[in-house]
């Protein structure tokens, strides 16, 4: 038998093995019990005494013989046990174990309180199953145990003692147990607690109603369940653990031996193979060296023998030439002599003839002149004949004008009063613009002298520090470790008490402290030094400057400067404007595909860091007119111009992004010039995708018009079927077809190399093949010469081209542009089908063309020949079919229209850009060698540093 066995790991082996027997089955309140359905009836065993029966005791007279040998190991397998014990295991009968069964038994009945059963006659028939409810009920009735049941119900059946029931239900409130309570006020509060109602406190016991003890013991299970599952749990973890390090260990071991093996046996390998490869070099080169010799030696023998026959031969050939040269000399001397005097003989003779004709024209004309001389005078008369009606006409109208003035005097009336309040209206229009300009012109010199305010202070603090430099302080504050106040901003929040902060000698520090300057030196003001600071930055855009790690460093370079001069958050600025226009002359040459996808891929990038970056702030929901306004008046402009000063070169400050670093990015409450690029940055990106896009169908548009039909010279052989004529011919057809993969794949190559977004790429082909779509769709519906079945395999031949391209630009780059040509595929598709007469209406619309209308299908249906085999469209009753659902269709007020339109409108927004590409990182972004060299771009090196 197993060692650690007992009975409850027997009963539960027996549930699992017997789990699914139908006479097999377990009680639910017990876990060494369990029941076997029998013939005459269910039984249930226990299983407490089951292991004790089959155990396997040692004889005593065996171990006796065994502990007296001579040998120690034998001896010490069964060392002696104490009497008691050795007595209970002597060897017994039968009788004295039932002796002893039936001592223990009554032992046990002695030690319990025993209570009398009553046994109750289910039925009289005297057989099993069967019971009586009547019989059974009067029995109960009369012998009174309805009415102690009854009783034992309305009053308190369970009862403990306070200690009992404290020791057994403290778990269910542990708090009980952790604090000195006497235990009838520990009793009371568990029930409290578990909300039970109806029970009593005795002096001495907890008197409970009838089935709140088995609540409470439901309960209490219920804990200790969770308590032992919770301890399963972790033990069952920890040693799940160590046979997985375990495991994890000898793989390890066992992966490096098998790759040491396979290495070694991999350079026996190559050693062999180098080995082998040096000797058939060498071998190969002898022979080569011998056979070429012998083949020069051969060569030079012959071509001297060849050079001298040819130099014979070009001897006598000369010799011949310079006979013939002279012989055709004297020839066409001789030719062109006489062809000169016949030339010249024919040249008079026409010379003659030609004058002759002028002669006789110029004779007729005169003569037609002279008849024409009468048929004038004739003219004449009619004309003064007319002269006299007109005049007469003349007077007539005279009289009837008079009468005309007189009405038309009240109307001249009218019209003179409208023309004064016209005039009057004018004049005020006029003196309404001359005050608005007078107000416009009054506002920008209010601007111009808050600039000039501005610039004032500023060099108001450059003296102030000059002079701070100059005073006999200036050494004691040189001696110190150089620092700067950092400035209060909202930010780095406010700073305490004047704190100091010490930087690198590197990064920040103010000119006066570091180096005292002579007086006659010119000082540049910080607006100087910030434009200076733009030009430089503009000028460097304007080159190409590349990528870095698939970055645009232009993008992230303007990025940088604008967020670290604060730019964003600054009323008002020029150096937006002048971005943009560097970006418009960048992309002037709309053919320049490589300089337009370059300004895409930069634009995009910028676009999304501002999206990342720029929040609109509660100034920037205010009208252009109205910020004008606030920010005209001194204190407003003031401000402004000490709000910009970090952006120049000379004072640097410190901020909470130079301490953090500017590579995060982070929320900026942008003014309207920050958010006016961004909108104007948007537009040029539409308007660069648009550009590509339409350079592209541009190229393929004359293609695309020789694709939807075959060459007939291409077509007729491949109907006579020889395979190289057929080879030759397949070769022509794909050839436009090729041409248009050919452009896609230098767009691609050229866009890839320019690092653009592929969500852009996407974009750009999935719009391109909507156009092919459209275009080769409506030139099929349009055109009955391409309805044919030749013509369908042409065009399917050709779409299995921008198939094979879809597949090999990947789905990265192509997207579902395949999907694009879903209304061309299934055309051509309807078009090369055997059998047509066969297949009906609700085949075609469901199964082969699903996403043609019905007036798309009835055309190309009707439109159908078959050029190769001679086979017929569909039948007559599918065409009159369709021509119903038509008919069904119109009188609906359904569109009829059976060509597609291209769309070319913009694809996507800006949520969408930034949704599709990932956070781009700018810190490894290295600074051009221009800005590199210029001191006002410190903090790009260091960022990069």
């Amino acid at each position: 038998m197993f060692p650690k066995s007992t009975h409850e790991t027997f009963s539960q082996k027996l549930c699992q093995t017997f789990a699914k027997n139908n006479r097999f089955s377990k009680p639910k309140l017990s876990r060494t019990d369990f029941t076997i359905l029998h013939y005459a009836g269910e039984v249930t065993y226990q299983a407490n005494h089951f292991l004790d029966k089959n155990k396997d005791y040692v004889v005593a007279e065996h171990q006796a013989l065994l502990t007296a040998a001579k040998c120690s190991f034998v001896a010490g397998l069964f060392p002696p046990l104490p009497e008691e014990s050795s007595k209970s295991s002597k060897f017994s009968s039968i009788g004295s174990r039932f002796k002893l069964q039936l001592q223990s038994l009554m032992e046990t009945l002695n030690a319990t309180a025993p209570h009398y059963i009553r046994c109750v006659k289910p039925n009289n028939v005297l057989k099993p199953s069967i019971f009586e409810n009547f019989n059974v009920i009067q029995q109960l009735r009369c012998g009174g145990v309805l009415e102690a049941i009854r009783i034992s119900c309305a009053g308190y059946p369970t009862r403990r003692t306070f200690y009992e029931f404290v020791n057994r239900f403290g778990i269910l409130a542990p708090e009980v147990l952790e604090g000195n309570y006497d235990d009838q006020v520990a009793c009371q509060m568990i029930l409290d607690k578990k909300g039970l109602k109806g029970y009593q406190i005795g002096k001495t016991k907890v008197f409970l109603r009838a089935g709140q003890m088995a609540e409470l013991d439901a309960r209490r299970a219920e804990v200790l369940g969770n308590a032992a599952r919770k301890i399963q749990r972790q033990t069952r973890t920890y040693i799940a653990r160590k046979e997985f390090i375990l495991l994890r260990n000898a793989a390890v071991i066992l992966q490096s031996f098998l790759r040491g093996e396979m290495a070694r046996k991999l350079y026996e390998q190559l050693r062999r193979e180098a080995a082998a490869l040096k000797i058939q070099t060498n071998f190969r080169a002898y022979v080569a060296q011998r056979s070429y010799l012998t083949v020069r030696s051969s060569a030079m023998i012959l071509q001297t023998g060849l050079r001298a026959m040819v130099a014979r031969n070009e001897f006598r050939l000369r010799k011949r030439t310079k006979a013939a040269i002279i012989a055709q000399a004297q020839w066409r001397c001789h030719q062109a002599y006489s062809y000169y005097k016949k030339l010249q003989r024919a040249i008079i003779v026409s010379q003659c003839g030609w004058r002759c004709r002028v002669a006789r024209r110029e004779l007729r004309k005169l003569k037609m002149a002279a008849r024409e001389t009468g048929a004038l005078q004739e003219a004449k008369n009619k004309l003064e004949k007319r002269v006299e009606e007109l005049t007469w006409r003349l007077q007539i109208e005279k009289r009837l004008r008079g009468l005309l003035q007189s009405q038309t005097q009240t109307a001249d009336e009218a019209k003179q009063a409208f023309t004064v309040s016209e005039a009057k209206n004018g004049e005020l229009t006029k003196k309404l613009k001359d005050a608005e300009k007078r107000v416009d012109e009054l506002q920008d010199s209010v601007q111009r002298l808050a600039e000039k305010v501005s610039n004032l202070e500023s060099e108001n603090q450059v003296l102030r520090q000059q002079a701070l430099a100059i005073s006999p302080t200036a050494k004691a504050l040189a001696a110190r470790p150089k620092t700067t106040i950092i400035q209060r901003t909202p930010v780095n929040g406010n700073i305490l008490n004047g704190e100091m902060k010490k930087v690198h000698d590197s990064v920040l520090t103010v000119p006066g402290v570091r180096d005292v300057e002579p007086e006659h030196r010119p000082q540049k003001t910080l607006n100087e030094k910030q434009q200076e600071n733009q030009d430089l930055l503009i000028k460097c855009i304007s080159q190409d400057l590349g990528f870095s790690g698939g970055k645009p460093v232009a993008a992230c370079l303007i990025y940088k400067c604008l967020l670290h001069w604060r730019s964003f958050e600054v009323e008002r600025t020029s150096i937006f404007d002048r971005i943009i226009q560097t970006i418009s002359g960048a992309i002037e040459v709309h053919d320049n595909n490589d300089r337009l996808s370059y300004w895409l891929s930069n634009a995009s990038t910028l676009l999304l860091l501002l999206q990342r970056t720029l929040k609109a702030s509660g100034a920037a929901s205010l009208t252009p007119q109205r910020r004008r306004s606030t920010s005209s008046s001194l204190l407003g402009r003031m401000s402004q111009g000490l709000r910009a000063s970090p952006q120049s070169a000379g004072i640097p400050f410190l901020n909470s992004r130079i301490l953090s670093g500017l590579d995060d990015l982070r929320q900026v409450e942008a003014k309207y010039p920050a958010l006016l690029f961004k909108q104007q940055l948007t537009a040029f990106l539409e308007k660069i995708y648009g550009m590509i896009r339409d350079n592209l169908k541009k190229e393929i548009s004359p293609l695309l018009g020789l694709c939807i039909q075959a060459p007939r010279t291409s077509r007729a052989s491949l109907i006579k079927g020889r395979s190289q004529a057929n080879a030759v011919a397949q070769q022509a057809l794909i050839a436009h077809w090729q041409s248009i993969v050919k452009s896609l794949n230098n767009y691609l190559k050229i866009m890839r190399a320019n690092y653009v977004p592929s969500f852009l790429i996407r974009k750009v082909f999935t719009q391109i093949f909507s156009f092919i779509n459209v275009q080769l769709f409506n030139s099929l519906l349009l055109r009955r010469e391409c309805c044919s079945f030749s013509n369908g395999e042409f065009v399917k031949a050709g779409l299995a081209e921008l198939e094979q391209w879809c597949h090999d630009s990947t789905e990265e780059f192509a997207g579902s542009a395949w999907d694009e040509l879903r209304h061309i595929r299934q055309a051509v598709g309807f078009l090369v089908i055997h059998q047509k007469p066969k297949k009906t209406l609700k085949e075609i619309t469901n199964d082969l063309c699903p996403v043609l209308s019905i007036q798309q299908l009835y055309r190309i249906s009707t439109m159908y020949w078959d050029d190769k085999y001679g086979t017929h469209s569909v039948s007559s009753e599918v065409i009159s079919s369709m021509r119903v659902m038509m008919m069904d269709e119109s009188n609906n007020a359904v569109s009829s229209s059976f060509l597609l339109d291209d769309d070319s409108s913009i694809p996507f927004t800006v949520d969408d850009i930034s949704k599709s590409i990932q956070q781009i990182e700018i810190a490894d972004i290295d600074p051009p060698p221009l800005i590199r060299e210029n001191s006002g771009f410190t903090f790009l090196l260091q960022r990069s540093e």
